[in-house]
């Protein structure tokens, strides 16, 4: 009979030492994804001995609703993501009262007194999807954007980059951001 043949044995030692080394490389090149949200900051509880519970006059707020067919509604008109940025700038720069001399808008009295005192209220629906919730969060971002960096040049006469933190703040002031997001329906 012949002898059985040894079957070669694989050097495991260094599997170990492998292993290890694929790990530091996987670990090492991962990318981890951010938390993507919106920055906003909250506003201050109400001071003492103030009353926050003023109610606001309907013109000074523009409503805006996404329902579960992700449908936008600006004060009960179907309009288009695209469409939102505008109808925010002309209701944030109305200046229906006449007090603020940088505003360009055509002072209606449909729309709000001033930039001050224009809210915009955002309400969706439970079912909306987060997508176009986020969409029309960045058009009100960018109507307020455009609306500040338009007061930066005009007013300021500066870009909106140059500005120093009094600037900075003065603009805050000229077009606060003021943005009610409703409990979802």
């Amino acid at each position: 009979m012949r002898p059985a043949k040894a079957h070669p044995e694989v050097n495991a030692g260094s599997m170990a030492d492998i292993a290890f080394l694929l790990l530091i490389f996987f670990l090492v090149t991962a990318v981890i994804p951010k938390d993507q949200g919106i920055y906003r900051k909250l506003p201050k509880e109400c001071p003492p001995g103030q009353d926050c519970n003023i109610p606001i006059p309907d013109r000074n707020i523009l409503k805006i609703a996404i329902n579960a067919n992700n449908e936008i509604m600006v004060d009960d008109a179907v309009v288009s993501v695209s469409e939102v940025k505008a109808l925010a700038k002309n209701f944030i720069d109305n200046n229906g009262d006449g007090s603020f001399a940088y505003c360009n808008g055509s002072k209606t009295n449909t729309s709000s007194d001033n930039p001050t005192k224009a809210v915009i209220s955002l309400q969706s629906d439970r079912s909306t999807n987060y997508n176009q919730f986020i969409e029309v969060q960045d058009e009100l971002t960018k109507a307020y954007f455009e609306l500040r960096k338009t007061y930066s040049e005009s007013v300021l006469k500066k870009p909106i980059d140059k500005l120093t933190e009094q600037e900075i703040l003065r603009l805050k002031n000229a077009y606060p951001f003021i943005l009610s997001e409703a409990e979802t329906r």
